[in-house]
Formats: structure tokens, C-alpha cells, sequence
């Protein structure tokens, strides 16, 4: 049977399938393609990693569409069937042959392999060799944002765009736009044997009935749209003889059912269905309204945002005995829970079962590090113990792990059935790892959970477990595989000279954080929680320290810069007698990124800078700070000084200390830092954070909710959620800011680079060309434009014909004062504009 598919979740061995009327599907890593599975095979013959072969999560995105064919349907030991599918185009499209072939046709199609001019493409059509265009692939690459070229395995949905040699070599496109207009028609010749799904008919309404309706599409094709396939703002409205454009769902070639949607996202082929927004997941609803009861099916539900959902029979009611069709009348009430969405019928899953609604878990999402869990014991096995936590979840407790003692024989305490309590050391939604403890000093533990290095402040103390003990000192292991060194001068108050006969494998203790570096993620420890320093102490106090105890966050100085250091500044502090030396980092430079290189780049050593904020003390150094809204934020007390005194909904300015795949960590003055999940961190869609955060950046974080036993915080950076109200006038000041730290940039050029301060863009200038390239640009010199690079590219010259030799006149574009590049324009149209005189009244 052929299915249209949407992928919901990509894994390193498997695609897991959503598709129609709520069913899913998974798809091995060895049913992609012919291409793959030989990449794969070669990659185990030769045991070591292959250039071309790319993951499943390289290649394949959630939310893409794809053609699929079940191979297998499989039962498991509790009873639940899994379908087993294949988008190997030789499958998927086994019913095509080479004289079937016309333009306009859609159809799966697998990369191949790479050449020079473009890619071959395996579309599973024996005698028949196809080829796509790099400029047919062009657009699609740049919008799936999975690199600079396709790659082996990559499934497409392909349109045949020229057919020669009667069907032995076939010319493809996959671009978005041409793909998306395509609709099958008679003159391709479609026939049941070869209809794929995902194609896009105009069909006429042959009858109309309350579980759905018939169509005819093709001239002499019949096809089923059921009722949660009808488009939700028409469903009221369909008529006989009515003309729909509709999308094939799915393809029966014994049966010969052929069913379709008419839902509007998948009308235009490369499209996409709508997500259910992550927050939704698992949501409680009061009161779900009745819209329709189907007997053999469950009901339809209209949510509180009006939206719609469906609930399977088996999820109306605890038992079939207990299940009363009588209320089920449309209009009446329930209260129910979303445990999953549909994305190829765009709906969400809802269940109105008491124990369901009351679960604590319903997806790994809902489980987080440092959680105290009830769970079954499943099984017992060398590695460790496997644990039920819930329907579908379940969590790995190591054999380190089944007792405060290494247990020689765990299955003398613990039995299958057994019920436990863990704790949660490490989950990983995506991969669907759930890695637990049972060692009761750190279920019972109160002190606060390390489960990443950005909470690791100096000072901390918390629970952790040894995971080597050798002659240099103890690595104890957190949460999240956070893990840290205790030297063996921390080992205790006195020396311990065989660390490994002190100390076992396992052993739980409590450890004080003496320093963290959380970009190199090393963590310095202590098992001497007296704060007290040992005579090998390398952080004992010295007089700098104390002398910097006199400077608090928030004051303002004026410093001299004494050197220049890769990643900032060393400066030391003026009118200070003691000449006490800080540090301002290249990021804090200024509350713009780019500005921040700028500066950098063109101060020198014995500059002087004003009006410099003490940021904190770091302990190797005075940490400064020049960016002008978090001194603005200490200055009006717009800031948070412990973590007792934030309270959600606080607007608060800092700086992103972290960017990771996640989400990111941003720290504020006095040290609090707080976590903006990847969901919560912009009001576009985030793929991949590094596209819309980097390390520095000044941000206004919105505090969405304190974990106060965690000391936690999560943020949101959504610039629709941070608005303090009057956003006009935030804008202004920050532009004010900009163009007058452009102007300090302006000041400190004509200091050493005189030349490039005298091209603003919009100036005309007289240049001389230097050289024509073979991509089409030039090269241009001139007396006013020493030691700078000044290009124009093919467009830029127009239809002008220009030599070596030749003096232009020419219009400034851009000046890179950082890289010292300038670009300029040779067209017409630019050189004629007048220049815009803006009046200050305006």
C-alpha cells in the first residue's frame, strides 16, 4: 500500500512517520535508498566513517512530506502493531516504467550521486537514468538549509521537466516553485497500477455523506475523502458536481481505494502541514465541545481555540463497558488532554481517560534533569536496570547506579514488577534516552541539581559521584554528564597519597565548586567544604584580591588600556593608587556585536576609555563592562541583585553567555543567569540557535518562571514578549547608541587610517581601474583610497566596458572598516540620484 507521509522525528537509525487518520509508521535507516544502503554496507566493511555518508538528521527534516510503501506490519509482546514503511524510490515507485514516463509528472525521486553540472537521481524506474540541474535545485538547497549540495540519500519530490530517448534519460526539477504548480493531468497517463500519492487533481464531487465523500478525479478514477480530510472551512458546504482540488492520500492496489484530501496545505505539492506549537503537548482542556460522534471511529472535539481534535473509541472512556454513546451528542462537554497531534490530518489526539489526564508523564519532553520518578522494573540486564516510567517511556538505570554500593548480584534486591523510585540524571527527548539513579543519597538530596557548567558558580556545594579515583585526584560526575576534577590537594584537610584506595567508584559526596569555565566546560572542585585554604591552595587570597573588594558592581571608572589580547582588553583602572589591573572583554566592548571587532581593532594601546561599569570580580581579574544598556539597567536599578528577588514577568537586560543546541544562557549583572529554551527564544520558527543568538549580545529577557529548590530561571527572548511598552522610543535610543559608538569608530580611523574616513556611502568618487577579474568584477585604485580594497561587481559595472587603465567615476556602497574593503557602483541610475538632504524638523 502507498501512503503519503509526513516525518515527525529523524533519529541516527530510523524515521518515525505521521500518517493519515492519526496512524504512524517508522522508517529503518536501511529503506531510504539503493545509494544509502551501500554507503552503509561499505561503512561497516571498512569500520570507519565515509566522507559521503551523511546521518538520518543530516539529510531528512521533521515536517517534510514524503511518499512511502508499508513493507511489513509487526506485533509486539504487549500487543501493539508498528508499521514498517520504505521510501526507496525502486518501491515507492516500482509501478512506473520508462514509456509511462511524460513531463509534468511528480514523483519521488534519491539522490544518486554528486557531479559536476548537477546530481543523478535514482527515481526506481529500471532503463531509465535521470538528471537534475544544479540550477533546478538552487532555491530548494538555500530553503532546507541542509548545506551547500544535496546529499547521497536525500529524498526528493521531483518533477519530470523534459523526457527523451522514449523514456531512457529524463531532465528534473526540484524547484519549489514549479514543483508547487504542478497538478496532475489526463495526458500524463496516469493509470491505478502507477498512481502515486502526493498528487495534486482537480476532482468533481460525485456524492456527499456525513462520514465524508466521493469524488471523481482523472476522468476515471473514483476516491474517498473521509471527514477528517474535508477542508474544516468548507466541510459545510460541499455539493455534487462541485469542482475541489484535492490531494492523493493514499493508494490500494488490490482493493483499488484510492484516497484524498482536500485539507489546504497539501494543494500544492512541496508543502508543508501545520505543527502543533510545542507548549500545546500535553496541555489539560476543562472543556472540549462535541462537534460529531462517529460509532466506529470516536469523536470530534473543538478545542479552546477553536481548533479541532479527535479522540479514538478507546480514549472516551475507561473501558468499552463503561462508554455511553449519549454523551457524546454534539454541543456537550468533556475534559481531556493532548497526547499527541496528526500531522498529515492536522489535528490533535486527545484522550478523555481519567488516568491519562491525571499522568505526570506523557512525552520524554516532560521529564526533566533532577526529577524524582515512580517507576517498573521491565527488566535486568549486565548493562543495567530497565524501568517503566510511563506509557512509552522508558529509563535506564546503570548497574553503577542500582545501589549507594556496587551490587554484585542486583537481581537478589530487585525483582521484574518491582515498583522504584529514581531520579533522573540525564534525558534526552530527541534520542529518546532516559538515564536514572536508585541511589538514595541523591534521591533524597536537597542540595541544588548541577546539571550544566553555567550553574557551576564558585562557592556551590552539591551533591556528585566519583567516576575514577587516580594519583592526580577524583573525577566526580553531575547531572546532564556534567563532570569536574577534585585535585589531590582538595582531597581532604590532610594529604591523601593513594586517592584510589580512599575513594570507590560510585561513592556519593558532596563537592564545593572552587572555578568553572563553562565554554571549555572544566570545572575545578573541592571535597573541603570549609572554604578554608589548604597549603597548596591555588586560590587562596591575594593582596589584588583584596584591594578589588573596594570596587562594587555598577561603578563607574575611567581606565587606560594596557594591552591587547586576543579576546579584550587589559586595562588598568585611573586615579586609582594601588594600579589595580582589570579586564574588559572584546564582547563588552560595546551592546553591539559587529561594534564590539570595531573597537577592538582600531584602539591601541594607551587609549584612554570613560565611563567604564565594574562588572564583577572573577577572580583572576576585575571584570569591566561598556555596554551601554546593562550600565543603563544598574544605573536605574533595573536589575536583580540575588536570585530571592526575581519575581516572573521581570523585564531584565543582559548578555548571552551561551548559545547551545537547546536554547540559550544569558547572565545578568550580579551574576544571575537563566536559561531561554529554544521555543521561547524568537517569534520565527528556530532550527538551529547559532541563526538567531551569538556570545556577547545584549539582550532583554522576559523571566518566565523561577525553580527556587533548582535555582533556576527560565527566560524568553521573543521580541513580542519584551517589549517594556514603549518600543518606539527603546528603538530610538539604542540607534542614538549605535551611531554615536559609529562616530567614536570614525574618530579613532582618521587616527590611523585617514583615507577611509573620507568615503561615506552615497559619495561619487574618480577611480582608476586596476584590473578586470574572470567572475566579471574590478579592481580600482586612486590616491584617496590607500591601503584599501575598492571592488564592484559584475552587476555594479553595468553595461559599461571597462580596461585596466581607465579613470571611472564611481558611487560608494559600503565600507567594511574592519577588513578595510570598500564596494562601489559604476550604474547609471545611482550616479544620477541627487543626494537626500534630511531636515532635522523631520
Amino acid at each position: 500500500m502507498l501512503l503519503l507521509g509526513c516525518i515527525k522525528e529523524v533519529t541516527d537509525y530510523e524515521l518515525a512517520i505521521s500518517l493519515p487518520n492519526g496512524l504512524s509508521g517508522f522508517v529503518p535507516v536501511t529503506q531510504i535508498s539503493d545509494a544509502y544502503s551501500k554507503l552503509l554496507t561499505k561503512h561497516v566493511a571498512q569500520g570507519e566513517l565515509l566522507e559521503e555518508l551523511n546521518s538520518l538528521p543530516d539529510i531528512f527534516s521533521p515536517g517534510t512530506l514524503v511518499r512511502c510503501i508499508v513493507t511489513s506490519i509487526e506485533k509486539s509482546d504487549n500487543g501493539r502493531r508498528s508499521v514498517k514503511l520504505s521510501i526507496d524510490p525502486k518501491k515507492v515507485n516500482k509501478g512506473l516504467n520508462s514509456t509511462a514516463l511524460a513531463a509534468g509528472m511528480l514523483l519521488s525521486g534519491s539522490v544518486l550521486s554528486v557531479e559536476d553540472h548537477g546530481y543523478l537521481i535514482d527515481i526506481g524506474v529500471t532503463g531509465t537514468h535521470a538528471f537534475l540541474p544544479h540550477q533546478k535545485a538552487k532555491n530548494y538547497i538555500k530553503a532546507v538549509k541542509k548545506g551547500a549540495d544535496l546529499k547521497i540519500g536525500q529524498n526528493l519530490n521531483c518533477l519530470i521537466v523534459e523526457v527523451k530517448n522514449e523514456g531512457r534519460v529524463v531532465c528534473l526539477s526540484i524547484d519549489r516553485s514549479e514543483v508547487a504548480a504542478s497538478v496532475a493531468s489526463e495526458r500524463q497517463n496516469w493509470a491505478l497500477s502507477n498512481l502515486l500519492p502526493g498528487l495534486v487533481v482537480k476532482a468533481r464531487v460525485q456524492k456527499v455523506a456525513s462520514h465524508g465523500m466521493k469524488l471523481t478525479f482523472l476522468s476515471y478514477f473514483t476516491g474517498i475523502v473521509d471527514f477528517m480530510h474535508m477542508d474544516p472551512e468548507k466541510s459545510m458546504s460541499y455539493s455534487p458536481d462541485q469542482v475541489v482540488k484535492a490531494c492523493v492520500l493514499s493508494v490500494h492496489p488490490t482493493s483499488r481505494a484510492v484516497r484524498l484530501t482536500l485539507r489546504p496545505p497539501f494543494l500544492h505539492p512541496g508543502g508543508a502541514p501545520r505543527q502543533l506549537p510545542a507548549q500545546r503537548m500535553g496541555v489539560v482542556l476543562e472543556e472540549a465541545t462535541v462537534k460529531a460522534f462517529y460509532e466506529q471511529f470516536g469523536a470530534v472535539f473543538e478545542l479552546d481555540d477553536g481548533t479541532l481534535a479527535f479522540a479514538r473509541l478507546k480514549h472516551l472512556s475507561k473501558t468499552r463497558k463503561s462508554f455511553k454513546p449519549g454523551a457524546f451528542k454534539e454541543g456537550c462537554k468533556h475534559k481531556c488532554r493532548i497526547i499527541d497531534y496528526s500531522l498529515m490530518d492536522e489535528m490533535c489526539i486527545v484522550s478523555l481517560k481519567h488516568q491519562i489526564i491525571e499522568a505526570r508523564f506523557l512525552q520524554y519532553q516532560d521529564i526533566h534533569t533532577g526529577d524524582v520518578v515512580q517507576g517498573k522494573v521491565v527488566s535486568l540486564k549486565p548493562i543495567g536496570m530497565q524501568v517503566k516510567v510511563a506509557d512509552g517511556i522508558r529509563g535506564l538505570v546503570p548497574s553503577l547506579h542500582l545501589s549507594d554500593v556496587i551490587l554484585k548480584q542486583p537481581e537478589k534486591k530487585y525483582s521484574i514488577g518491582d515498583e522504584v523510585k529514581c531520579r533522573v540524571l540525564e534525558c534526552n527527548p530527541g534520542g529518546k534516552k532516559l538515564i536514572l539513579t536508585l541511589k538514595k543519597s541523591l534521591i533524597q538530596s536537597k542540595l541544588p541539581v548541577l546539571s550544566n557548567y553555567e550553574d557551576a558558580k564558585p562557592g556551590l556545594i552539591t551533591h556528585g559521584f566519583v567516576v575514577c579515583a587516580r594519583e592526580f585526584g577524583c573525577i566526580v560526575k553531575f547531572y546532564n554528564d556534567v563532570k569536574g576534577l577534585v585535585p589531590k590537594n582538595e582531597l581532604g584537610s590532610e594529604p591523601i597519597s593513594c586517592p584510589d584506595k580512599v575513594f570507590y567508584e560510585g561513592q556519593v559526596l558532596k563537592v564545593m565548586v572552587l572555578k568553572c569555565e563553562p565554554q571549555q566546560e572544566r570545572l575545578l572542585l573541592s571535597f573541603r567544604l570549609s572554604g578554608k585554604p589548604g597549603p597548596e591552595d591555588k586560590w587562596k587570597c591575594t593582596p589584588k584580591e583584596k584591594q578589588e573588594v573596594k570596587y562594587q558592581i555598577g561603578e563607574i571608572v575611567d581606565v587606560k588600556i594596557l594591552k591587547k589580547k586576543d579576546n579584550g582588553l587589559e586595562v588598568s583602572i585611573l586615579e586609582d593608587e594601588d594600579n589595580v589591573v582589570a579586564w574588559i572583554p572584546m564582547l563588552h566592548l560595546s551592546d553591539f556585536v559587529a561594534t564590539s571587532k570595531l573597537l577592538w581593532h582600531h584602539l591601541q594601546e594607551g587609549d584612554v576609555l570613560p565611563r567604564v561599569m565594574y562588572l564583577s570580580d572573577k577572580g583572576e581579574h576585575i571584570i569591566l563592562s561598556r555596554k551601554s544598556a546593562v550600565i543603563s539597567a544598574v544605573q536605574e536599578e533595573q536589575v536583580v541583585r540575588s536570585f530571592s528577588e526575581i519575581q516572573p514577568g521581570m523585564l531584565l537586560t543582559g548578555y548571552v553567555r551561551n548559545v547551545m543546541p537547546f536554547g540559550v544562557f544569558v547572565e545578568f549583572p550580579f551574576g544571575v543567569t537563566g536559561l531561554a529554551p529554544k521555543v521561547s527564544m524568537s517569534d520565527k520558527f528556530v532550527t538551529d540557535t547559532k541563526d538567531h543568538f551569538v556570545v556577547g549580545q545584549t539582550v532583554i529577557a522576559k523571566v518566565m518562571s523561577i525553580d527556587e529548590e533548582k535555582q533556576r530561571v527560565l527566560l524568553n527572548l521573543k521580541v513580542s514578549e519584551c517589549s517594556s511598552g514603549d518600543s518606539a522610543a527603546e528603538s530610538f535610543a539604542l540607534l542614538n547608541q549605535y551611531f554615536k559608538e559609529l562616530k567614536e569608530i570614525r574618530d579613532l580611523l582618521r587616527r590611523g587610517e585617514p583615507s577611509i574616513c573620507e568615503l561615506v556611502p552615497g559619495k561619487r568618487v574618480h577611480l582608476v581601474v586596476q584590473d578586470v577579474r574572470e567572475d566579471g568584477s574590478a579592481l580600482f585604485s586612486d590616491s584617496s583610497a590607500t591601503g584599501l580594497t575598492v571592488t564592484a561587481t559584475r552587476y555594479h559595472l553595468g553595461d559599461k566596458n571597462i580596461a585596466p587603465g581607465e579613470k571611472r567615476k564611481a558611487f560608494v556602497l559600503h565600507v567594511d572598516a574592519l577588513t578595510s574593503d570598500v564596494y562601489v557602483s559604476l550604474r547609471e541610475e545611482l550616479l544620477k540620484q541627487r543626494p537626500k538632504r534630511v531636515s532635522r524638523r523631520s
